[in-house]
């Protein structure tokens, strides 16, 4: 018995760049930037004081079915909310739900919510005892009970997005959320892909949702020198695979898409806008923070999506063209990432790699994190759509030693049957997507 067809029905996010798609995509097709000063914080002393936050006309009520539902939401589910209603609608779902809600999942690659701030400094400079250097714990729980907001604690917990999404979207069926880093994202749509190819749901919620722009998230990507600290214009700042990158610019905001068996939307009349075809996943077990210098681990999660999707890296089409038109790739923009992404997709594929363009959209919207992944997944589903490639920004004096073609400034038009979508993430993570045109 062959397994079933998954294909996507709906896709939506919010992001730095705006929250719909077709105004982000053209934002992006525009190779226009969405980084500004920072102003969820005061980081005008920080060493990186911009990033691509969401702006201030998203209003996630304006999304939801009631509002006060979600009175407790904390950014991370606002912008899932945003993303998954918007994919929601598009699939057709809004109208006609599914008729067994037990058959609907999700499976979320959302990263940790925001601290309460405020009060948690408040609360430790009360009760920080100079003399010993230690935190005093009767203090500290006598502050903290008084002054702290439960609700505002819970909301940090991970799977607060899922639980906020299934009350929305009435999902009774299998619940997943993952957080391996920068790569969560696109493990959670591999996984939900898996999990309706099994035959435990008829559709599935998928895509990831976060935001580090606070001061312990920027502070740790400075200290790790992850990011960007580029001077003037941080429009500019941004630069993946150019000989003068520095690192990343923080992004925060959310992907979603509805996966679906292709007999499940076919029955209830949808239009698939693309099929997905393999998942692969993979992990260094090298370092912490490093990836294999040689590209190796992800050239491992890379081959075994081409493998499952039954294609070989190896072999051209019946036109002539390589087995892959487009690759979305992680291109953080920092020295060793684009290095390696360059050195893994020459492992996967040959002589042909220089054959297959590739971008990186981080260099306009910045890097999402957790949610990473779920947006460059949408930038493919809209690339075969359109037949457009979003550019790398900035991308004005390439390293020479990186030598393939990253579609350079400029959106170029491609007939796109079949895209690649990369994602790598701390602790070694790993992981790739094959999504194809969708052919009845």
């Amino acid at each position: 018995m062959s397994e079933p067809r998954i294909v996507v029905t709906g896709i939506g996010w919010v992001t730095g760049l705006g929250h719909s798609i077709e105004s982000v995509w053209k934002r992006l097709l525009a190779a226009d930037s969405g980084m500004e000063p920072t102003t969820r914080f005061d980081a005008r002393t920080f060493p990186t004081s911009f990033a691509a936050e969401v702006k201030k006309d998203f209003d996630f009520r304006s999304f939801v079915k009631d509002p006060s539902v979600h009175a407790t939401a904390g950014l991370n589910s606002q912008f899932a909310l945003g993303a998954a209603s918007q994919a929601w609608k598009q699939s057709g779902l809004d109208v006609k739900p599914p008729k067994d809600p037990r058959r609907v999942g999700l499976y979320l690659g959302a990263g940790e919510g925001v601290l309460d701030f405020d009060n948690y400094v408040a609360t430790m400079l009360h009760a920080w005892d100079g003399a010993t250097g230690k935190i005093d714990g009767v203090k500290w729980a006598a502050r903290g009970l008084a002054s702290m907001d439960r609700l505002k604690e819970i909301e940090q917990e991970p799977n607060m997005p899922l639980a906020h999404l299934a009350r929305e979207f009435n999902c009774r069926g299998p619940a997943y959320n993952c957080l391996t880093a920068c790569a969560a994202s696109t493990q959670a749509i591999g996984e939900a892909f898996s999990i309706l190819r099994r035959g435990d749901a008829d559709v599935m919620i998928s895509g990831g949702t976060h935001t580090m722009i606070h001061p312990l998230g920027v502070t740790g990507f400075n200290r790790l020198t992850a990011l960007s600290e580029r001077k003037g214009d941080p429009t500019e700042a941004s630069r993946p695979f150019s000989v003068d990158r520095g690192g990343f610019v923080m992004g925060e905001g959310s992907g979603m898409v509805i996966l679906e068996t292709l007999e499940h939307a076919m029955a209830r009349g949808a239009t698939p806008l693309a099929e997905v075809m393999g998942y692969g996943s993979s992990c260094d077990a090298y370092r912490i923070t490093d990836i294999q210098p040689d590209g190796r681990g992800a050239a491992v999660a890379m081959l075994a999506a081409l493998r499952q999707a039954g294609i070989d890296p190896h072999a051209r089409d019946a036109q002539g063209r390589p087995p892959i038109q487009y690759i979305s790739a992680h291109g953080t923009g920092t020295k060793e990432n684009d290095s390696i992404e360059t050195k893994a997709v020459k492992r996967v594929f040959g002589d042909m790699a220089r054959d297959i363009p590739m971008s990186s959209i981080k260099s306009m919207m910045g890097h999402l994190i957790a949610a990473a992944g779920s947006v460059e997944f949408i930038t493919c589903v809209l690339a075969i759509r359109d037949g457009m490639l979003p550019p790398t920004r900035n991308l004005k004096n390439r390293d020479p030693e990186l030598d393939l073609d990253y579609v350079p400034n400029q959106t170029r038009a491609a007939k796109v049957d079949v895209c690649l979508s990369n994602n790598f993430g701390f602790g070694g993570q790993n992981d790739a997507l094959v999504v194809t045109r969708f052919r009845g």
